[in-house]
C-alpha cells in the first residue's frame, strides 16, 4: 500500500507549509495570494528536485489554529493548492490544522491522495478543549466516493494532552478498529520535536500490520533510528533553511536527507 500511495518503501513526505492565509492574524494583506502562491511554488520545487517521495500541503502559518476551519481560509487553501498543482509530480496530500472534515474536503475537491489531522480522542489544547469529529471525515470520505483516499491519523496531537488514562499503544488499536485509521502517526509534543522513541515502537508492536509514520522531529541525525522502527515519515521543519520552520525549503537540506534515505532503504 505504501508503494502504490507514495511511490516508495519507507517514504518520506516532504511539508509544503503555506504562509497565513487569509482570516488568519498574521496574513500579510499586501503580499496577498500571490505571494502565498509564490511561497508554495518555490517550497514543491526545492523539495522535488531534492527527491522527496510525496508533498503535503498544511497551513502551518495560520496561528493561532483552529478547530473548525473557516471559509475564507478553507477556500483560499483549495485556490492555492489549485494553482501550483500543475508543478507536483509525485503523490501529494494536504491537512487543514486542526479540522479532520474540512481536511477531507480539501483532499476531495483538489484530487490529493492522501490527507493528514487528528480524527480520534479529546484533548486538552492551546486551542480548548478538542474532540475532532473523525466518523463525519470518514463518512465525507464515502460520499464522495473517495474510499481510495488514504487518512493519515496523527494520534496524539501537537500542542495538546490526550484526556484519559488510554496509553498510546491503547489509542493507535483503536483508531485502526473503530475508526478504520489507514496510516497512524506518532507526534513530538510541538512541531519540530521529536515523537518519543519508546512512543513509536509501542505504536507499531500494538499495529503491526498497519503503516506506522513518525511525524515530527526527524532529522538527517535521527531518521536512521526512525526508520529502524518506523514504515515513513513526514518531515517538514528540518528542511527548511537553517531547520527554522517559517523559513522557506532548501533543497540542498533535502537532497541530503533524501541521500541518506535511499541508502537506508
Amino acid at each position: 500500500m505504501l508503494e502504490s500511495t507514495f511511490g516508495a518503501r519507507k517514504p518520506i513526505v516532504g511539508m509544503v507549509h503555506f504562509l497565513p492565509l487569509p482570516g488568519s492574524p498574521l496574513y500579510d494583506a499586501d503580499g496577498g495570494m500571490s505571494r502565498i502562491v509564490d511561497h508554495a511554488s518555490a517550497d514543491i520545487l526545492a523539495l522535488q528536485s531534492g527527491g522527496i517521495d510525496a508533498v503535503m500541503f498544511g497551513n502551518e502559518g495560520d496561528r493561532p489554529y483552529l478547530l473548525k476551519a473557516t471559509p475564507e481560509s478553507l477556500a483560499a487553501m483549495a485556490s492555492a493548492i489549485g494553482e501550483v498543482k500543475h508543478l507536483i509530480d509525485r503523490p501529494f496530500g494536504v491537512d487543514y490544522l486542526w479540522d479532520p472534515v474540512a481536511s477531507v474536503a480539501l483532499a476531495v475537491a483538489s484530487g490529493a491522495t492522501f490527507a493528514r489531522e487528528i480524527f480520534t480522542g479529546v484533548y486538552d489544547s492551546d486551542m480548548g478543549l478538542w474532540a475532532p469529529d473523525g466518523a463525519a471525515a470518514l463518512r465525507l470520505r464515502s460520499q464522495s466516493g473517495r474510499e481510495d483516499l488514504k487518512l493519515l491519523f496523527n494520534i496524539n496531537a501537537e500542542f495538546a494532552s490526550p484526556v484519559g488514562t488510554r496509553t498510546i499503544s491503547e489509542r493507535a488499536a483503536s483508531a485502526v478498529f473503530s475508526s478504520l485509521a489507514d496510516i497512524v502517526l506518532v507526534s513530538g509534543p510541538m512541531t519540530g520535536q521529536p515523537a518519543e522513541s519508546g512512543d513509536l515502537k509501542l505504536v507499531k508492536e500494538a499495529l503491526p500490520d498497519t503503516p506506522v509514520f513518525a511525524n515530527t522531529g526527524v532529522k538527517i541525525e535521527n531518521v536512521a533510528d526512525v526508520l529502524k522502527i518506523a514504515d515513513g515519515a513526514v518531515v517538514g521543519t528540518h528542511f527548511k533553511k537553517d531547520g527554522i520552520t517559517w523559513n522557506a525549503v532548501d533543497k540542498e537540506r533535502v537532497a541530503r536527507f533524501m541521500e541518506k534515505v535511499v541508502k537506508l532503504r
